[in-house]
């Protein structure tokens, strides 16, 4: 029961805190950002290899996040919120940087591939072999497989069609699951 309590009194807290920033009460923006700063870099660093241009992304995220806190209407977590505001803010740091290419070749998905490798990799390595991928790959694919946004979404958000995700989810599987093969041959010594 008291883990109950606990989280409500987290919720109130970020409530008023909510509140106090809205106001430009510095020390409540400070305990918002130092709250989810971590979190937002990471997602920043999902989209973006370098992590110095990560914190920026992030610090101009966290500019835009204060700048409309007015705009949050408590319609879902805070959190997620700030995330979508990350994400996006990463899209256009891309963009401006004009990293994003996207393939438009036809792809046959009958051969989808299923996730049958064994292997125990460290979060750094899976981090530096989805850092490999093309980058309208890997921007498909954490917006569908760790974002969980749906094809339309990233459609919409990355002006591309359906058909394009698609095909860049299809694509970004089908490669992360031959360096994965790769990385798993060579740590058991048979390649």
């Amino acid at each position: 029961m008291k883990s109950f309590l606990k989280v409500i009194q987290l919720h109130k807290n970020e409530s008023a805190l909510i509140k106090s920033a809205i106001k430009n009460n510095r020390e409540a923006q400070h305990v918002l950002y130092e709250l989810h700063a971590p979190k937002m870099l990471s997602v920043c660093r999902y989209y973006i290899k370098d992590l110095q241009h990560a914190e920026e992304a992030m610090l101009n995220g966290f500019f835009k996040v204060f700048s409309n806190l007015s705009n949050f209407r408590n319609e879902g977590s805070f959190e997620g919120w700030i995330r979508r505001i990350m994400v996006r803010e990463s899209i256009s740091f891309l963009r401006q940087q004009k990293n994003i290419e996207f393939s438009v070749e036809d792809v046959d998905f009958k051969n989808d591939f299923t996730n049958n490798i064994e292997t125990t990799i460290e979060v750094e390595q899976l981090q530096y072999i989805i850092d490999a991928l093309p980058e309208g790959y890997k921007m498909v694919f954490i917006m569908y497989a760790i974002e969980g946004y749906k094809h339309h979404e990233i459609a919409n958000l990355l002006q591309i069609t359906e058909g394009t995700s698609k095909s860049q989810l299809f694509k970004a599987r089908k490669m992360l699951q031959e360096k994965l093969q790769e990385l798993n041959a060579t740590s058991y010594g048979t390649k």
